[in-house]
């Protein structure tokens, strides 16, 4: 059986507590909850292989009760949550055997990939450099990202491209967003291609917009009146247009054991913001921009 990662989780917080322990399980992470310190104390000998602990706490606060787990289980690697001008208790917990720290509201995908690389920092101890990760390890998991099938409609499409901008649970301190593109995929399975908000764009755009103009109106300017009506209009003719007929080609492709300084230089290479990762032949995820930005502000700590 594979072994999950085990998270506790200290908030004295119960809807943070019980969102984060949905996003959490949805990742796949097992979970383990405390309200305070001295509850986290309790629920040690669980043996959780990260703590996530919230610095602002009654009775017994963040800073405490790292102390105090760092006395009955040495080497267990904490990650700190912080609030609004709270940097100097951060970098105090850091000073003090913390391995990171997050800044709420946090987004999980950002809070799931410092769990892993608090338990992989764990795991080296103190010998040499930390190593660099995989692209496998800070991707989006196939199964994460929406999908579409090509004989769908553009109107569904929208549908679903407009969902991945509504936090799906979030609270004011920490939130899931979706990922603002879809891929396509045929009948069979293969991946066919994206479909992105400037697809749809440029699929509402007339031909005769783009066509070559006669040499005397090179300097034509619509007027207002040209203009009014079009873009619902065009939308309409769209909906009914097949996701296939729309989009764009897939993306670049990167193994999922490739270094993120190669996903980096092939991302500047090729001016995309998203790659797709395969792994034995089969699509495993996408890494993003935005992905390798986390990776870029952790290696500056």
């Amino acid at each position: 059986m594979t072994h999950k990662t085990k998270v506790l989780m200290v908030d004295d917080e119960t809807q943070f507590r019980e969102t984060s322990r949905k996003l959490l399980e949805k990742k796949g992470f097992e979970t383990l909850m405390a309200a305070n310190g001295r509850e986290a104390l309790d629920q040690l000998d669980k043996q959780p292989d990260v703590v996530v602990l919230d610095i602002r706490m009654p009775d017994m606060d963040g800073n405490e009760t790292l102390a105090e787990i760092q006395k009955r289980v040495p080497g267990l690697p904490v990650i700190m949550l912080t609030g609004h001008g709270a940097d100097e208790s951060a970098k105090h917990a850091l000073s003090h055997g913390a391995v990171d720290y997050l800044s709420k509201p946090c987004d999980i995908d950002l809070l799931a990939s410092r769990i892993m690389v608090a338990i992989e920092h764990s795991k080296a101890g103190d010998e040499g450099q930390e190593q660099e990760r995989r692209v496998e390890e800070v991707m989006i998991p196939l199964a994460e990202y929406t999908t579409l099938n090509e004989n769908q409609t553009v109107a569904e499409g929208i549908q679903e491209l407009k969902k991945s901008f509504t936090p799906q649970i979030h609270t004011s301190r920490i939130m899931e967003t979706g990922h603002r593109s879809l891929l396509v995929f045929d009948g069979a399975g293969e991946l066919k291609g994206i479909l992105s908000i400037m697809d749809l764009l440029e699929g509402i755009m007339p031909g005769y917009l783009s066509a070559p103009k006669p040499s005397t109106a090179d300097s034509l300017q619509y007027s207002p009146m040209f203009w009014t009506g079009m873009f619902s209009v065009e939308a309409h003719r769209l909906a009914a247009t097949s996701v296939g007929d729309l989009m764009s080609p897939t993306p670049p492709s990167i193994d999922a054991t490739a270094n993120l300084m190669e996903a980096a230089y092939m991302m500047v290479q090729y001016r995309c913001r998203r790659m797709i990762v395969f792994k034995d032949g089969k699509v495993t995820g996408v890494i993003r921009e935005q992905d390798l930005f986390f990776e870029l502000e952790r290696a500056l700590r």
